[in-house]
């Protein structure tokens, strides 16, 4: 599964560790990440990801 990464604050998505603050189990790609996920660190929304 790719790595997306935050273009505002480089904070990196990883589908192997998912989000556990906002309780995205690992194994969770990215494409599958609800609407209202926000980056952890800065806040900022989906798309503001690019694939790395």
């Amino acid at each position: 599964m790719k790595k997306y990464v935050c273009s505002v604050c480089g904070y990196v998505y990883d589908p192997a560790t998912g989000d556990e603050s906002q309780g995205i189990k690992p194994g969770t790609p990215f494409s599958e990440l609800p609407d209202t996920w926000v980056c952890p660190l800065c806040g900022v929304g989906k798309d503001d990801f690019e694939e790395q």
